[in-house]
């Protein structure tokens, strides 16, 4: 049994996962964090955004953002990047990553999740069954309730590394 707080992967970034494996994979659906995953936080959506979701709806994949933030940040950048979006998503409450599902047609079993956070991303979307990637956050530069929750990921992420070279024996 996978623990809840390990990511399924790690990613340096976003823009590194390959998602074309994936897809021959048979994942069909991937739910984004915004802020430190796919840019800085609050800034808009950058052409390299742009040209992933290009990218990714190329290839056959839904889309979807979730996010805590509210409709204002959240609605031009699903606009940017042409995705369907849920805001005050409550992460890590399952309720959001059900409804983004939902939305996109897809199930645990052939749904990806990347986001940057352990305690919101990867623990929501583990307990609802996805694959989970954690990418790098993107800004040193982070609210203070977040740069704590950073120093308590370094521990998770000290064992999960620990539980991997196990894994690799």
């Amino acid at each position: 049994m996978r623990h809840l707080l390990y990511p399924s992967e790690i990613s340096e970034s976003t823009y590194l996962i390959p998602f074309d494996r994936l897809y021959d994979e048979g994942y069909r659906g991937v739910i984004f964090d915004i802020d430190n995953t796919l840019v800085p936080h609050g800034a808009p959506a950058d052409e390299r955004a742009v040209e992933l979701f290009d990218k990714l709806h190329e290839l056959g994949y839904q889309t979807m953002l979730l996010s805590n933030n509210k409709e204002p940040r959240v609605s031009p950048f699903a606009d940017a990047v042409e995705s369907g979006y849920i805001y005050k998503a409550n992460k890590p409450f399952l309720s959001g990553y059900f409804k983004a599902m939902e939305k996109m047609g897809t199930g645990p079993d052939n749904t990806l999740f990347v986001g940057d956070q352990i305690f919101t991303d990867v623990w929501g979307a583990n307990r609802a069954g996805m694959h989970t990637i954690l990418v790098k956050q993107i800004d040193k530069k982070e609210e203070i309730q977040i740069v704590i929750k950073r120093w308590f990921e370094a521990i998770v992420l000290f064992f999960y590394k620990k539980h991997i070279k196990r894994m690799e024996k």
